[in-house]
């Protein structure tokens, strides 16, 4: 499978429903657990001071237990919950859109892993461009036979 095929809407709408049935199961089953996401991507209200927000990782893991678990709700575009964050606990709501989610864990068990991208489809079909080029490039660079014999003997 190519990766166009996962960078697909279609693929996209795979893993948003697939994410959204699985924290729904574990909404019923009154499981805790952990949603490793790509920060960029989470709406905080209110916002976090920029010292507290610029100290979160590219992906920070939230533990949705206890009031932060009680406090959760899913739809069919995000993960919400509020938390405090920092050493003075400033309390914000989450919201975090469901594609940014990258991980979901169990205790220490991941039991989802998402690739499927958050980007919009001109920023993929760029990519998609951007790695045809690439492609086209090694496929000069191959055409030649005298590159070809140098490859092979490297391998």
């Amino acid at each position: 499978m190519s990766m166009k095929n996962l960078k697909s809407f279609k693929y996209k709408q795979l893993m948003k429903d697939h994410i959204l049935a699985t924290v729904e199961y574990l909404f019923d089953a009154n499981q805790e657990f952990g949603v490793a996401c790509e920060t960029s991507d989470v709406n905080f209200q209110p916002n976090l001071p920029t010292e507290l927000k610029a100290s979160l990782p590219e992906v920070t893991l939230f533990m949705l237990a206890n009031y932060s678990f009680e406090t959760a709700s899913i739809d069919a575009e995000y993960i919400s919950f509020e938390a405090g964050f920092g050493t003075e606990n400033f309390g914000a709501l989450v919201h975090i859109p469901l594609l940014a989610v990258k991980q979901i864990f169990v205790e220490e068990y991941p039991i989802l892993i998402n690739i499927a991208s958050t980007k919009e489809e001109e920023e993929i079909e760029e990519e998609i461009k951007e790695d045809s080029q690439t492609n086209n490039s090694m496929a000069a660079l191959l055409n030649n036979p005298e590159n070809a014999k140098l490859l092979k003997k490297r391998s």
